[in-house]
């Protein structure tokens, strides 16, 4: 059966050929870690979660590589705006790479709690400075880059067919990404490599290299660690549809330009989550957590299931009404299942002959550009369907739980209130707070990690700090 999607580079639907068969490279922009990940962030973690357990449920065998930007990235993609990471420290009076490691944890945690699979590769930027040094001087070698201010440029008129992956002229993309001019640079559109000289002239990430002190742009780290890690042709590169025009069209200037040839077959990218007729940004403070949905009496799969009703490719609107109606469609899915196996027949055999058809048209619907709408129907279909018994249904619900990745099968069971650990809790909570007095930044934080371990959030309001598990 043959695997279909989406491709932004060609604009249409086509059957996926990987380099090598039955393996797929497979390279994921990962989080910026300066601020908790918000749940519009989630839903591109969540699209590229599945797509990656579709293909291996289709028998192939997945290599997914993701970076983690813990290194000064601007606000705007075109190198302008605040440096990320520094914003970070100021406001919680941290070092950045105490900013950098709070963050990388706290996404990792979202992902574990909403079932997204960690990547096989997990690359920081911090880790791999001098290969995109290599990279820079590859690029310099074949005449890609000029020096200006200090800087490093990428020249993108020495690139042809800078905005294929967009689809927009040069001035469409030009009127999208500048906020502000920077003189030094000869197109617009150039962007920066290595910084020298850059407007943060206290920047605590700083390295040698051949062009002076500095750090990379944020565009090099990418092209760097997915050849690094996946080799110089790719079969899939995924993240959301706001790096198109920018982030992913400089990618593959920089990218071909460095090796010489087509870099990525496949382009995929998730829309964005839409939250008062605008996207949810960290940048306006209009953002949702995790961790705020589960304040509100949500679960983080209730979050997981809303996202797979919607097409990745299609915008999402969220209201708490919108989930509301999700978490209660979720939940009468699982009673049913618990009704199935509270009925289960010890001894029952399951008839491959009955089961192959619901099989194969669940592949057929995930292998149509990751359509879930219709593999959840044939979920239900599963669980209606008569002529199937109760251990046939089982396997099915759980063979298809490979990829929904909703424990379709497992009883939510909350952990019982241990009294006799409530002291204890309460008196690390005391400790924490103590030295948060003190702006102990770092036991404060290493305390929340160690109740963390135990299954136990912290939520910190203005009436104090209070503690439940984790859900």
């Amino acid at each position: 059966m043959t695997f279909n999607i989406y491709n932004t580079l060609t604009k249409k639907k086509e059957d996926f050929v990987p380099v090598h068969e039955g393996k797929v490279g497979m390279y994921t922009c990962g989080p910026t870690v300066y601020n908790y990940a918000h749940i519009g962030n989630l839903r591109t973690y969540i699209f590229e979660d599945v797509l990656k357990k579709s293909l291996k449920y289709m028998g192939y065998k997945v290599k997914h590589v993701m970076n983690i930007t813990d290194v000064g990235h601007l606000q705007s993609d075109s190198d302008e705006g605040d440096d990320k990471m520094l914003l970070g420290a100021t406001r919680e009076k941290k070092t950045v790479w105490e900013i950098a490691k709070f963050y990388e944890d706290a996404f990792f945690n979202d992902c574990k709690r909403l079932n997204i699979e960690r990547p096989t590769v997990v690359c920081k930027a911090t880790d791999h400075i001098q290969d995109m040094i290599n990279f820079i001087k590859i690029l310099e070698e074949k005449g890609y880059t000029y020096i200006a201010n200090g800087n490093v440029y990428y020249s993108i008129d020495k690139f042809k067919d800078y905005n294929k992956l967009a689809n927009l002229s040069m001035e469409e993309l030009e009127a999208g990404s500048r906020v502000e001019v920077d003189k030094h640079k000869k197109n617009p559109l150039d962007f920066v490599l290595w910084f020298t000289n850059s407007k943060f002239k206290n920047q605590i990430m700083q390295w040698d290299s051949p062009w002076g002190v500095g750090f990379p742009g944020w565009h090099i780290e990418c092209s760097t660690m997915s050849i690094k890690y996946l080799g110089e042709y790719i079969d899939i590169h995924c993240g959301g549809v706001d790096h198109i025009p920018i982030h992913h069209t400089n990618e593959i200037a920089q990218s071909e330009g460095a090796i010489g040839h087509k870099w990525v077959n496949y382009w995929m990218h998730g829309e964005f989550l839409v939250l008062n007729n605008g996207k949810m940004s960290k940048s306006t403070g209009d953002f949702l957590t995790v961790d705020k949905l589960i304040e509100k009496g949500f679960s983080p799969l209730d979050y997981r299931y809303f996202c797979l009703q919607s097409k990745y490719r299609k915008q999402l609107v969220f209201t708490y009404e919108n989930l509301t109606d999700a978490k209660n469609a979720f939940k009468r899915i699982k009673a049913r299942i618990k009704n199935i196996l509270d009925n289960k027949v010890q001894g029952e055999e399951v008839s491959t002959e009955k089961i192959t058809p619901f099989i194969d048209n669940f592949k057929s619907q995930i292998s149509d550009d990751l359509n879930f709408a219709n593999a959840f129907t044939v979920l239900l279909d599963v669980i209606k369907d008569a002529s199937l018994n109760n251990s046939e249904k089982i396997y099915l619900i759980e063979d298809f739980d490979n990829v929904f990745s909703l424990n379709l099968t497992v009883e939510e069971v909350q952990p019982e209130t241990a009294p006799e650990h409530n002291e204890e809790i309460e008196k690390l909570i005391a400790q924490r707070n103590e030295a948060r007095k003190q702006k102990d930044w770092a036991k404060a934080d290493a305390i929340r990690n160690m109740l963390l371990e135990k299954s136990v959030e912290l939520l910190d309001t203005r009436e104090g700090t209070t503690w439940k598990y984790k859900q």
